[in-house]
């Protein structure tokens, strides 16, 4: 996948829960899980996934919850990257 940049609203449109960051372009995201393991064990999957795609996400855990910041900083904005790791995220996550 390339560093296509996509406007804010075209990437939203394409998924659920994701809402604009304040004061920077980018997408976040809170990830809810019935308890540690289960917010660990998704956080795997989407590292793994990341390194597939050479692009990591910004997050914070603490204990059942992730939250989620994408952007791509090479481009200083959202790009398909972030849209397909939004997507896997999402389907990972059963939404």
């Amino acid at each position: 996948m390339g560093h296509v940049k996509m406007p804010l609203d075209a990437v939203l449109a394409q998924v659920t829960g994701w809402i604009a960051s304040d004061g920077r372009e980018a997408i976040e995201k809170r990830f809810t899980f019935a308890d540690f393991n289960a917010a660990f064990a998704f956080m795997t999957r989407c590292a793994m996934r990341a390194e597939q795609l050479d692009h990591h996400p910004e997050w914070r855990n603490v204990y059942n919850k992730v939250d989620v910041v994408l952007t791509t900083h090479d481009i200083d904005g959202i790009s398909d990257r972030d849209l397909a790791m939004a997507q896997f995220m999402d389907a990972v996550a059963g939404v």
